[in-house]
């Protein structure tokens, strides 16, 4: 058992209430709290860039996609049938189409995120996206697992490849949120 500092343990309270019951955030003592505690804060604010991607996908915002992606995203999906796309040409099509015409709600929560910090200015997200909608009358839930990966430039951080598995999330029934 360790002991947390005041400072870790307020950050933990904070991100408890960031995270809910919808993700798990998990500490490991290696003796240095404040180093723990910085840790942990780097791998919040890799969850909650990926929150607002998806948010910023959910809102067809395109603007915001492009803002929080790097030009050159790179991305294996089923909707390009297992093969390597690269730039946003590929996911502008769905938010011209698709994404920003949309009328029902879609609510997206990202279970069990797991960040690994690859140095001070990158790191990798894996993660189960649920993402709930209306077909008709009836609530529809749809399931994948996604991994993306994070580069910080100019202070700010851009998504440079995403790997999503499961089922493709455009149906003839529904069009959900891509990418």
């Amino acid at each position: 058992m360790f002991q947390l500092s005041a400072v870790a343990f307020l950050i933990l309270m904070s991100l408890q209430g960031l995270c809910g019951s919808q993700k798990t955030v998990s500490v490991q003592s290696s003796g240095n709290n404040t180093e723990n505690a910085a840790i942990e804060a780097r791998k919040q604010e890799i969850i909650k860039v990926t929150e607002q991607l998806i948010e910023s996908i959910n809102n067809g915002d395109l603007d915001e996609y492009k803002r929080l992606c790097d030009p050159g995203l790179t991305s294996f999906e089923p909707e390009a049938f297992t093969n390597l796309v690269a730039g946003i040409d590929f996911h502008r099509f769905f938010f011209d189409n698709a994404l920003s015409i949309r009328k029902q709600p879609i609510q997206t929560i990202l279970l069990n995120p797991h960040v690994h910090l690859l140095g001070d200015e990158a790191a990798c997200i894996a993660y189960t996206r649920l993402t709930q909608y209306m077909q008709g009358h009836m609530p529809r839930t749809m399931q994948s697992q996604e991994t993306r990966v994070w580069h910080r430039r100019g202070g700010r951080w851009q998504n440079v490849h995403f790997h999503r598995s499961g089922s493709p999330t455009v149906t003839d029934k529904y069009d959900p949120p891509l990418t």
